[in-house]
């Protein structure tokens, strides 16, 4: 793999690490906003949790994913954060307001999306150097 993508790898694993860990740290102690405004009451509806609860539970999801992106599990951790945050882009559509904020949540989405393939790259450059293939490589 050419490594001037070494920069934007790093950018973006530390990046998106940081911000997965420390948004869903912040679910408990609600220093950056008050995220209960953000839980949909439609999604409430359906749920059979409070707003604190579910984003309590939010926020545990997001400091693992976010741990295994700084861990280096970019690949995986990249394509759960796609889901993610578009899933966060579509809770906020659903309260009727934060339509910016999904906005940004879906580029953000675009963003791991990216921080995905160029870990597959960096996996597949890294394996046929070690003149290994990897398995993801056959269903290609």
């Amino acid at each position: 793999m050419d490594s001037r993508l070494n920069s934007v790898f790093f950018t973006l694993r530390i990046a998106f690490g940081l911000t997965a860990f420390l948004a869903g740290l912040d679910k408990f102690f609600n220093l950056l906003t008050n995220w209960e405004q953000y839980a949909s009451p439609l999604v409430l509806h359906f749920i059979p949790l409070s707003a604190a609860t579910l984003m309590r539970v939010s926020g545990v999801v997001e400091m693992i994913v976010g741990i295994a992106v700084l861990a280096g599990v970019t690949r995986y951790g990249g394509y759960i954060l796609v889901a993610w945050l578009t899933l966060i882009a579509v809770n906020l559509l659903t309260t009727g307001r934060f339509f910016d904020v999904a906005v940004r949540d879906l580029v953000m989405a675009c963003g791991a999306f990216a921080l995905a393939k160029i870990s597959e790259v960096r996996e597949e450059s890294t394996a046929s150097a070690m003149g290994a293939v990897p398995a993801y490589s056959a269903r290609r």
